[in-house]
């Protein structure tokens, strides 16, 4: 497999060219999905409107809605607009409806199918504690105040796609059996991206991994040190196990810039690191490959039991879809509008249920009013440069 490259744009890992349309597939999903959706629409109007270009958003069916209207949970009509599309806008999927389905009828296989057919190798998931937030971690101020972290997880390898699996009879009882695999190829290019990460933040990458008892895992350590000390020599690279990493990320969290970590590794050890800032309603990601568009969406899932009564939290969304301007459209100064507009909604006491303390004396506002109110703070925000179409 070719080694990925990525372009100079230090805020930009594989975008297309900037221009003025863009055409996005979005993936609205289950749950809450619908409600985000619509939040994060109505902000990325007001961007538009303010900054003179266009994104045509284009609905497409995945997950559970698409089991109900295709009878598949990522449909090839679903896969084509994606991969015709400049990039990629999903929400959440999955709900108690769909679990007693059959594996290949449960929304979560659409998710693997899109990734693997995308080649979405790379998921970005940043936890950064913003300071109007701080209490709403359940760690102390002095543990998670300035925690900045980026988790770069491995996306199509390892435990989740390693063959053969499956639930065998044997010796008279049943057996599940899943590999744990990767080859040299797969861990260089998620390297390079970790590399490239790390480099436009503090120059600091750790590599999870648990070479002291898995052969894969002593491989991945071999492969991560050839690639960032000959084509990153101004990164910083430490090694931890996955366990230790578990463990520090608690204790003092501060230590960490960006991660570098297989899918199973990865997948356990940033929604632990989504907890320091006191939400996953907060936390965007971004799923990138080696060409061809991203995957952005909240970290969070479907919440079915707030479905439908305007309550969920869209922030998560809507900062993934800063990501995309950021990394698959090259508009960074757009990117950052959204981020700001955040940070001052925040700043004027607006929390949804999940942000919001007790005696905290903010305002509690559903999903709408908070898409609305950050819709509004991108429309009229001062900036101290104006941003050019």
């Amino acid at each position: 497999m070719p080694t990925p490259t990525f372009k100079s744009n230090p805020t930009s890992l594989n975008a297309v060219s900037r221009k003025d349309s863009y055409d996005v597939t979005l993936l609205a999903g289950d749950g809450i999905g619908p409600e985000i959706t619509a939040a994060t629409k109505e902000v990325l109007s007001a961007l538009c409107d303010r900054c003179g270009f266009e994104i045509k958003l284009n609905d497409a069916l995945i997950g559970g809605c698409a089991i109900d209207e295709k009878n598949d949970p990522f449909p090839q009509e679903s896969l084509d607009q994606c991969r015709n599309s400049d990039s990629i806008l999903l929400a959440c999927i999955g709900g108690p409806k769909w679990d007693e389905n059959p594996r290949e009828l449960r929304p979560e296989s659409g998710l693997l199918k899109m990734r693997k057919e995308l080649g979405l190798f790379a998921n970005l998931r940043p936890a950064k504690v913003l300071p109007q937030l701080i209490e709403a971690s359940t760690l102390k101020r002095e543990v998670v105040e300035g925690v900045d972290v980026m988790v770069v997880r491995e996306l199509t390898g390892d435990v989740y796609f390693g063959t053969p699996k499956g639930i065998d009879e044997i010796d008279g009882q049943r057996v599940g059996y899943n590999n744990m695999i990767y080859s040299e190829s797969e861990i260089d290019r998620i390297a390079r991206v970790a590399g490239d990460v790390a480099s436009k933040r503090e120059g600091k990458l750790c590599s999870v991994d648990k070479a002291n008892v898995l052969d894969v895992s002593q491989l991945w350590r071999e492969v991560v040190t050839d690639v960032i000390t000959k084509d990153f020599s101004d990164v910083e690279l430490s090694h931890m196990y996955v366990d230790n990493a578990a463990m520090q990320l608690i204790r003092w969290p501060k230590q960490f810039d960006t991660i570098v970590c297989g899918n199973i590794f990865g997948d356990i050890l940033s929604d632990e690191a989504s907890m320091l800032v006191g939400s996953l309603g907060m936390l965007p990601s971004a799923s990138i490959g080696e060409s061809g568009p991203g995957v952005f969406e909240p970290c969070h899932g479907s919440a079915p039991d707030i479905a439908g009564e305007n309550k969920a939290n869209p922030l998560a969304m809507i900062l993934s879809a800063a990501m995309m301007l950021k990394y698959d459209l090259d508009r960074a100064e757009e990117a950052q509008l959204v981020e700001d507009a955040v940070e001052k909604i925040l700043d004027q006491g607006l929390r949804t249920a999940d942000i919001k303390q007790e005696g905290d004396g903010c305002e509690l506002v559903g999903c709408v009013e908070m898409g609305k109110a950050v819709a509004e703070i991108v429309s009229t925000m001062d900036m101290t440069e104006p941003i050019a179409a």
